[in-house]
């Protein structure tokens, strides 16, 4: 156990090295909790918004994006401990209503497939399906418009629309509405006051806005503050550093909620933790987990996910093996690198493993022309380009989604640097810019040709030149 000594140590140096990393990324607020030798720790830096500046602090409200995920994975898993779901049934015994363009997809997926992005599914319907209790009913109505990107159980590729499907199974099997079931079942339970998903509740609470840069380089607040109802499954959640480090100190325990209540046997709680499905050349993990990303650094397992809505980032990490957590949440499109060293130095600091990126391997350019070209999924695309020096990496919205949109949406990420990485020399690191760091790999099909290339876990499909 630490001493308190140690602890206010540990406190400063926290406190310390948030206040530089903000001012290095220019991150307007953030809040960072570390769950160490049984103690809380909070650096809470900066303010909720430029245009209306009030102190961040430990309650403060942040979008979490896709750390959402985690809640909705862990309700899941406390409806199959009751017998409720099973998770090698296939998505129809819950939802027998659901079409998809590939019928015999569609009769296939698992409630796991979902569970580990495995079904196949690509990343997203962009669709707006309303802010009434049918958002979801309307989704799932909507996903025959989405294409497949391969077949059921053949490969993990991170979708936003599997965790849609199941947010609408929770509703089908509790006769709740996802918020609803969420709350009772896992927030209620684990003492989580201040997590929520409507805007009406959280305007009476402090809450942070994203921010982006503007053509000064000067933070701006961002367009959208969060997304769709529809998407509220793998993306709506809005909570405080409290709260996560609370949540993450259950998934570190047995299976109980703050006051006792058994939310999971600890057998279905460890089998989160698990391995289910590898992942190849990613920034995200090793493998995927049941609503984690693990990861394994300097031979220790970290279990963790990620999340991003315009301008505020989230990063949600346990170390089982040594009752660790790290929470980072920041307001500003610079808030993943905020984040990842944060991370990066609570790994150091408390269990001295250092975490560190892979060295690319030097240009070449006779392997640029294969390499080279325009990617896309539902939403967005990937261009990889050859500069005469080195590979660059430019990713961005579709400007037909970007003009429909309702609302501003998220900045693309300009051209940056890219290097390929030994080994196959498949796999490639981003090594400049708001995405460095982040990991990938170009998919070749059975006669060795480029595809397709993985980033963020999502995969983004060749397009043909002659249709460019």
């Amino acid at each position: 156990m630490m001493s308190s000594d140690q602890n206010t140590k540990t406190q400063a140096a926290l406190s310390e090295f948030v206040a530089a990393q903000a001012a290095e990324f220019g991150i307007p607020g953030a809040a960072v909790g570390v769950w160490a030798d049984g103690r809380a720790s909070y650096a809470c830096h900066g303010v909720t918004s430029v245009a209306n500046p009030l102190p961040v602090d430990e309650r403060t409200l942040f979008v979490l994006g896709s750390v959402t995920k985690t809640y909705t994975a862990t309700v899941l898993m406390r409806l199959v401990a009751e017998g409720r779901v099973e998770l090698d049934a296939p998505v129809r015994r819950y939802l027998p209503e659901l079409v998809l363009a590939d019928e015999r997809a569609a009769a296939q997926i698992t409630v796991m497939q979902l569970l580990n992005h495995t079904a196949g599914l690509d990343w997203n319907l962009v669709t707006d399906t309303g802010e009434g209790d049918d958002a979801l009913e309307g989704f799932v109505a909507e996903l025959a418009s989405l294409p497949p990107i391969g077949e059921p159980g053949a490969r993990p590729s991170y979708s936003q629309a599997g965790f849609n499907l199941l947010g609408r199974i929770v509703e089908k099997v509790t006769g709740l509405t996802y918020e609803q079931a969420v709350t009772r079942l896992v927030f209620e339970p684990m003492g989580l006051s201040d997590s929520l998903f409507f805007a009406g509740d959280v305007v009476t609470r402090r809450f942070a806005v994203g921010h982006n840069p503007d053509g000064d380089g000067r933070p701006s607040v961002a367009g959208m503050w969060k997304g769709k109802r529809c998407d509220n499954p793998g993306g709506g959640l809005v909570s405080s550093v409290a709260d996560q480090l609370r949540a993450a100190r259950f998934h570190l325990g047995d299976g109980l909620g703050e006051g006792g209540e058994r939310i999971l046997p600890a057998g279905l709680l460890a089998r989160m933790r698990e391995p289910s499905v590898e992942l190849r050349g990613s920034t995200l993990g090793d493998a995927f987990g049941i609503g984690w990303f693990l990861r394994d650094v300097d031979g220790v397992r970290t279990v963790g996910h990620g999340g991003s809505v315009d301008g505020q980032f989230s990063e949600l990490l346990v170390v089982p093996g040594h009752d660790l957590a790290v929470v980072s949440l920041a307001n500003h499109a610079n808030g993943y690198l905020f984040n990842q060293a944060v991370v990066r130095w609570a790994l150091e600091h408390c269990l001295g493993v250092v975490d560190r990126d892979p060295e690319p391997l030097p240009y070449d350019p006779a392997r640029a022309p294969e390499l080279a070209g325009r990617y896309e999924n539902d939403a967005m695309t990937l261009v990889i380009a050859a500069d005469g020096t080195g590979l660059t990496l430019e990713v961005g919205i579709k400007p037909e989604i970007r003009a429909a949109a309702e609302s501003e949406m998220p900045a693309d990420y300009p051209a940056e640097s890219v290097g390929l990485l030994p080994d196959e020399g498949d796999e490639y690191i981003v090594t400049s810019g708001g995405l460095k760091g982040q990991r990938g790999f170009f998919t070749r099909d059975a006669g060795g040709a480029v595809v397709g290339v993985d980033l963020a876990g999502r995969l983004f499909g060749r397009v043909p030149a002659a249709s460019m």
